[in-house]
Parts: C-alpha cells; structure tokens; sequence
C-alpha cells in the first residue's frame, strides 16, 4: 500500500512541474513515517500515516521545498536544519566543495567561508579537515539561527558580519589557507523557480544589477586575508563566470585563475591562487 501512496504521490508532484517527483515522494514518505529514505518501501507505517504524507505531498505540489517540509537538507557529508529564513544548500555548490575537499593545506588549515547561511560548506570543511580552525561569517539574524543551531558543538566559529565591510577579520590578514564563498550572486530581476523565489531569502540570492555586488568585496577581503598560496573558491551566477575570472586578474594579486563546472556541466565557480 506504501508503494501505491508513493506512486501517486509521484504522479501528483509531476503534474505540479517538479523534476525530481518520484525523489521527493519518497523522502516526504520517509519522513512521515519517521524512516530512512532507504527503508521507507519496507516499512509498515501506522494508519496516521497515510493523512501526514497526503498533506505533506499536497504542500510539496505547491512548490513549497521540500527541504522545509522535513527540516534538514543534505550537503557532502553533513546534514543541516534548513527552514524559512535560511539559504537552502544545493547539490551544485558540492562541486565547489569537492574542489576544496581536494586542497594541499597543511594539518591544520585556517579556512574561511563567507556568506555561511546554514553553515554547510563550513561543517563539511570542518569534517574533512578535523584540525583545521574553521571561522564562517554572515550577516542575516535569520540564517544565524540556523547556523548556530547546526554549528553547536563543532569546531566551526561563527561570526556576525557583513563580507563588504573592507576591514572585515583584520586579524586574520595573510594567515588564511581556504577561503570558500558562496556568496548572493544572481542578477537582479532573473527568473527563478518558485521554490527559489517564493522561500529563499532574496539577501542570499540577489547580488546587484550583474551579480557581482559581493562578489567584487569578497575577492578584494580574499586579497588581503589569504597567504601567499593560499587558494581561493567562489562561487558565481551561469552567466557570470567571465567577470569573475576578469575580477581576479585584475591587479595581479592571484594567480591560476580558472572557471569551474559544476555536476551539471555549467559554469560555476571560478578558483584561484594567492601569489
């Protein structure tokens, strides 16, 4: 009977326009009926069931995402209670991470990632790299809550702060081996998914008239915060990869500029090295 429930879910959220229906259905499936995704099929739910997972779906097919329905998104190897208020992690951004992942730091790295919104990209860092003084920065009281919920008793440090502010850990000048953002970076005014315009906050999303209204502040503070070789990760609007590799090449200041795909094949994410 979960299968049937689980199949017409399906057909339902098809209809609603959502790609990934069949995924969706089974992880609103798991959670009502408080399994594992791997273990919903061969579960034998209580007759609550089925009514929690008809309004779960019911919800799901007006757009709402679904990570908001059951509270956590996964990202690499961590897991992270989202909800409204807070940028939800995306499968896309794993590419940067996988990058970063793959970086020669020494056994116990300084790593910087700005724009944390839930504090995923910097768990995920922290988990790789156990040792390493992971310091993540934003500004929203709304993510912040989130992220320090998902940062309790971690090594990840988190700090209350606008990335475009120039004076920004001054502290920390030349000694950051990684820094990772995924900052605001969609052009004002694009189309967007309704899941991503009607729940995400537009101060992660929007980052000016071209996109780089961050971005730009964020490679001048890498400038001054990384080592000399220390390595740099940003992330960037499809349409944007260009002004990003042309914004580092600016001044000289790094080197080994390269734009990045991610597991989609589109431009991404550009890194680059601190001379």
């Amino acid at each position: 009977m979960i299968r049937q429930a689980i199949s017409e879910a399906t057909t339902q959220l098809a209809a609603a326009g959502i790609d990934s229906a069949r995924v969706d259905a089974e992880y609103l499936a798991a959670h009502a009926a408080g399994v594992d995704r791997a273990r919903v099929m061969f579960s034998e739910p209580d007759p609550a069931f089925y009514p929690r997972f008809r309004e779960l779906v019911a919800r799901r097919a007006q757009r709402i995402p679904l990570q908001h329905l059951i509270g956590t998104a996964a990202f690499g190897p961590v897991e992270v209670q989202v909800g409204p208020g807070v940028f939800i992690p995306r499968p896309e951004t794993e590419a940067l991470l996988e990058w970063a992942m793959n970086q020669p730091l020494p056994p116990s790295p300084l790593i910087v990632d700005l724009c944390t919104g839930s504090g995923a990209l910097a768990l995920a860092l922290a988990h790789t790299w156990p040792q390493a003084q992971v310091v993540a920065v934003e500004k929203s009281p709304e993510a912040l809550v989130y992220a320090r919920r998902n940062c309790a008793g971690s090594r990840v440090e988190l700090l209350e702060a606008d990335v475009t502010v120039p004076s920004l850990l001054a502290d920390r000048d030349g000694t950051v081996d990684l820094l990772v953002s995924n900052p605001p970076y969609i052009p004002d005014g694009a189309d967007l998914e309704p899941e991503v315009i009607d729940h995400d906050p537009a101060s992660a999303l929007f980052g000016g008239p071209d996109g780089m209204s961050v971005i730009v502040p964020i490679i001048a503070l890498a400038a001054r915060l990384l080592r000399p070789g220390g390595k740099l990760g940003i992330e960037h609007d499809d349409t944007t990869a260009d002004q990003v590799v042309a914004a580092l090449d600016r001044d000289g200041t790094f080197g080994d500029i390269t734009a990045r795909r991610d597991l989609t094949g589109r431009p991404r994410f550009v890194t680059a090295t601190r001379r």
